[in-house]
């Protein structure tokens, strides 16, 4: 089954210097890890709502409009951060549209992949927090280059197949029903999971350097992107096993 991949986006990253960049001497209106975590509640609160919107009634509207919606946000809210309380919530309402709507067309070819999709996302999710909140696997300044350089990569592989397939021309061994292309996408799965370490790291350097208040809707939409991620790669790896079956 081909379906368009909604992580053929780009994720509103959180550098380092942007945090240090963004610091302030108001006490009062700095960022702080709690204040990024319910930040996070908010956004998948908005995520869920337009999902079941998508899921309910799934259109290709729906699929490519929150897809490209939610690609120009991101850009958007990466050059305004200031505003990202406005751009965070609507980033996440137009994604939830697309994965919703892409979900459903999975569930109608692959019976319970939603739920199995769901709960590997969240095992991994946290299962890296723990590993994370107990020093386990520290967040270095190598570590967070590898990752951002590897998921660098990978979206822009994702761009460069969209764009190919607007042409109907498929990429090479991305997302196929093959040995290789399941390796690939394992790879892939492996490298989204890792990245999480990154945006929960986000939360604490952004506490820790006095950011503004505005960055916790910046990392929590960071946080979210990968999660979606996450869960739409793992979709298309339960739909390659149970089509092999």
């Amino acid at each position: 089954m081909n379906l368009d991949r909604l992580n053929k986006s780009n994720n509103p990253m959180i550098k380092e210097e942007v945090l240090r960049g963004n610091t302030t001497n108001n006490r009062q209106e700095i960022m702080t890890v709690q204040g990024g975590i319910n930040k996070s509640f908010v956004l998948f609160g908005v995520l869920l709502l337009t999902f079941f919107v998508g899921y309910s009634a799934p259109s290709k509207l729906f699929m490519m409009g929150g897809m490209i919606g939610g690609f120009v946000v991101s850009i958007i809210m990466s050059r305004d951060l200031k505003r990202s309380n406005i751009w965070a919530p609507l980033f996440a309402g137009l994604y939830g549209l697309a994965i919703g709507a892409m979900s459903a067309l999975y569930a109608y070819a692959y019976d319970g992949i939603i739920f199995h999709a769901v709960t590997i996302t969240f095992a991994i999710f946290f299962t890296m927090l723990t590993l994370y909140k107990s020093g386990l696997i520290k967040v270095t300044e190598k570590f967070r280059s590898v990752i951002m350089m590897a998921t660098g990569a990978i979206m822009l592989l994702y761009i460069v197949s969209f764009v190919l397939s607007l042409f109907s021309i498929n990429m090479p061994f991305l997302h196929e029903q093959s040995m290789i292309g399941i390796g690939i996408s394992l790879v892939i799965v492996v490298i989204a999971s890792l990245k999480l370490l990154v945006d929960f790291d986000n939360f604490d350097r952004g506490e820790k350097f006095g950011s503004p208040k505005y960055m916790e809707y910046a990392v929590a939409a960071g946080l979210l992107f990968t999660m979606i991620w996450l869960y739409t790669e793992i979709l298309w790896l339960l739909s390659a096993f149970m089509g092999s079956d």
